[in-house]
């Protein structure tokens, strides 16, 4: 089978398509097709990382197909169509590949609604917006939710589920995808360039950074007793000096796989409150693209790599 592997830390350059060998599933593993993987900043920063063995693999989220069974696995099927997050372990291969192995609890049956190559957009932003509105800001209705970095994966997400539990959206992006986060739900549309330092302090009641680059302002416009998380490296640092400040602390948070998260973005899909924002679809052979993409910033929605291609 062909596989996107790297040999070395580095740059999008370093990632290779190679052949090698299918993967047997062992005890309690399921082999799968894969029809389509996630291309995340997740991946472009693990791929910079000198830690770990080489050669390894790149993707942590996936769709595909049950293409074998392994000892001992029960309640799936050859055929199924599934859905999951593998977690940002290194693994030889990872989910850009034609197939991987994985446990059970590592996926989902996908939902029926939507084709497979688009749900490959959905499980890791898909689990990081839900386990952040609801565990992290502990979201109800009527809330005033603010998300920065609107447009983007997790954003878009956050967005549309945000609506979903419902809050009033107010999206930050830039001035070129304020339609599009409308299109998602927002109620109203911040653009970055537009905010004037101190504007709208204290009018929102939760806080979603994606963007983590101007976390200080964004934390100003949360009320006290808000809640405030970001899911990015770049607004850790402030996360953890928002103990010291005015204002609620801002927490930092990353996804974790959960089956029934996974069930629950389901029930979203199939109920039209959350579609995958699909910007560009990759073959295989072009995997370094999709990084290069990720990496340059201003997405709407996600990019993912069709290894079938």
């Amino acid at each position: 089978m062909r596989a996107a592997q790297i040999d070395r830390s580095g740059g999008p350059e370093v990632l290779q398509v190679r052949d090698v060998p299918v993967p047997t599933p062992a005890r309690g593993q399921v082999l799968v097709k894969v029809h389509a993987a996630g291309v995340n900043p997740i991946d472009t920063q693990l791929r910079r990382l000198r830690l770990g063995s080489f050669p390894r693999g790149t993707g942590v989220d996936y769709a595909g197909e049950v293409a074998a069974l392994g000892p001992g696995v029960e309640n799936l099927e050859l055929g199924q169509r599934v859905w999951g997050f593998l977690g940002i372990r290194m693994r030889r291969t990872g989910a850009v590949a034609e197939y991987l192995v994985a446990r059970p609890e590592q996926m989902a049956a996908a939902p029926t609604t939507i084709d497979l190559v688009s749900a490959a957009a959905l499980p890791a932003v898909g689990l990081t917006a839900l386990q952040v509105l609801r565990d992290g800001l502990r979201l109800q209705s009527g809330r005033r939710l603010l998300v920065v970095g609107a447009s983007g994966g997790v954003g878009s997400a956050a967005v549309q589920l945000g609506k979903a539990m419902g809050a009033s959206v107010t999206a930050v992006a830039s001035a070129r995808n304020a339609d599009f986060c409308r299109e998602l739900g927002a109620d109203q549309v911040l653009d970055y360039d537009s905010i004037k330092p101190g504007a709208l302090t204290g009018e929102f009641d939760a806080l979603v950074d994606c963007h983590g680059g101007s976390a200080r302002q964004y934390h100003r416009m949360v009320r006290r007793g808000g809640r405030a998380v970001t899911m990015t490296m770049k607004g850790l640092p402030f996360a953890l000096l928002s103990v010291l400040l005015p204002g609620p602390r801002m927490r930092f948070m990353s996804e974790k796989m959960r089956r029934d998260d996974m069930e629950a973005l389901v029930g979203y899909v199939d109920r039209g409150e959350l579609r995958p924002v699909v910007e560009q679809v990759y073959p295989l052979s072009a995997v370094q693209d999709a990084h290069r993409a990720v990496e340059s910033g201003h997405a709407r929605g996600k990019r993912v790599v069709d290894p079938t291609q």
